[in-house]
């Protein structure tokens, strides 16, 4: 039976321009997502936590205990109902006091499963030390973990969960968006002539307002029209569209056959020959038995059949290209399985024939 790999091609004709959305290639300077963390206890779980080899689970119990005046020796704790985790968030641009954001529960110690525990209260600090956000609630796994040893039944992850609506923020970030005399708009892919389309377009639609600052970075003034209403502006500026332009590049995961072709891979003329051998090994056992009533053993003998096959190398030649689908028809005609276009690439790139990047991921 044929082995079945994926080969994907991502062929875009110039004849069939793609027009995508500003706001869908880049994004504005300052208008970012943070990452929030904390580390906290989850309570209430059925005999599925930590163990007492997790001593800095029982020692943040025990901390909590003493704020509230009661002071306990963690050595005396038995608590397989409480567990260690680290809480993780996204606070989005422009956070509201209030307002909430889903969190992430994951443990950190020995703990089976999380499943029906709850997290106590546990602040969220960001990168620069600061409190964005209190997390507290009910976590919810999207699975269980039932049964022991080979008994046992699993659906999903069981020690990681979220607590959708989770944290409430208490810290808005200081960017003050209506304040801003010109605007930075960052392309996602580092393009000259991407940027340079997408200057245009905005000239076109708003001005002589946009100018290039790299291959990255557009500066955006902003018209004395829309001094009041700076969110208008961007808002008809990001659903603008342009024909984002890409390089020649080849992705290759050797690991899972997988190749992805971009659009503009061009070949110069080239031969390519393609052959492989095959390698069959059928054991045979031979077995010989002693005569009745002797005092013989029965001799078991392996013996290994080996027949090679090597069919005969087929050389194509390739012409100079123009489409994908000419390379693709091409390598498709040697036989060739995707593990064998990957190794074909990889020589035609080191022969300079091949007018593309390549990248193994």
């Amino acid at each position: 039976m044929k082995k079945i790999f994926l080969i994907i091609l991502l062929i875009s004709l110039n004849l069939l321009a793609l027009d995508v959305r500003i706001k869908d290639i880049s994004n504005f300077a300052g208008v970012r997502e943070n990452q929030l963390f904390g580390y906290g206890v989850v309570v209430g779980l059925e005999g599925t936590g930590d163990t007492t080899q997790n001593k800095f689970t029982f020692q943040t119990i025990a901390n909590y205990f003493d704020k509230n005046g009661l002071t306990m020796d963690p050595k005396d704790f038995q608590m397989r109902n409480t567990a260690a985790v680290i809480i993780t968030a996204v606070l989005p641009p422009f956070p509201q006091v209030g307002s909430k954001i889903d969190v992430t529960v994951s443990s950190i110690g020995s703990a089976k499963t999380i499943q029906g525990g709850v997290l106590l209260i546990t602040p969220l600090k960001g990168a620069d030390g600061k409190v964005y956000a209190v997390s507290q609630g009910a976590i919810s796994i999207g699975g269980f973990n039932a049964g022991q040893g080979g008994g046992g039944i699993r659906k999903n992850h069981s020690t990681v969960g979220r607590i959708p609506n989770g944290a409430i923020i208490e810290k808005s970030q200081d960017l003050n968006f209506t304040a801003q005399k010109y605007f930075t708009l960052n392309m996602n892919n580092s393009d000259f002539t991407t940027t340079t389309r997408v200057v245009d377009v905005i000239n076109k639609s708003f001005g002589p307002i946009a100018s290039a600052s790299n291959s990255r970075s557009i500066r955006i003034m902003i018209p004395s029209k829309f001094s009041t209403n700076k969110v208008r502006m961007v808002s008809i500026l990001e659903n603008l569209k342009v024909n984002p332009d890409s390089k020649a590049k080849i992705i290759l995961n050797e690991r899972t056959g997988t190749i992805v072709f971009g659009e503009n891979v061009k070949i110069t003329k080239v031969a390519i020959a393609h052959g492989g051998i095959t390698v069959t090994i059928n054991p045979e056992f031979e077995v010989s038995q002693p005569n009745p009533l002797s005092k013989g053993e029965t001799v078991v003998t392996e013996k290994d059949n080996v027949n090679i096959e090597e069919p005969e190398a087929k050389f194509k030649i390739i012409e100079n290209t123009t489409t994908i689908g000419d390379v693709v028809k091409t390598l498709n005609s040697l036989g060739a399985t995707p593990r064998d276009i990957i190794a074909i690439i990889q020589a035609m790139k080191s022969s300079g024939a091949l007018q593309a990047d390549v990248e193994m991921i």
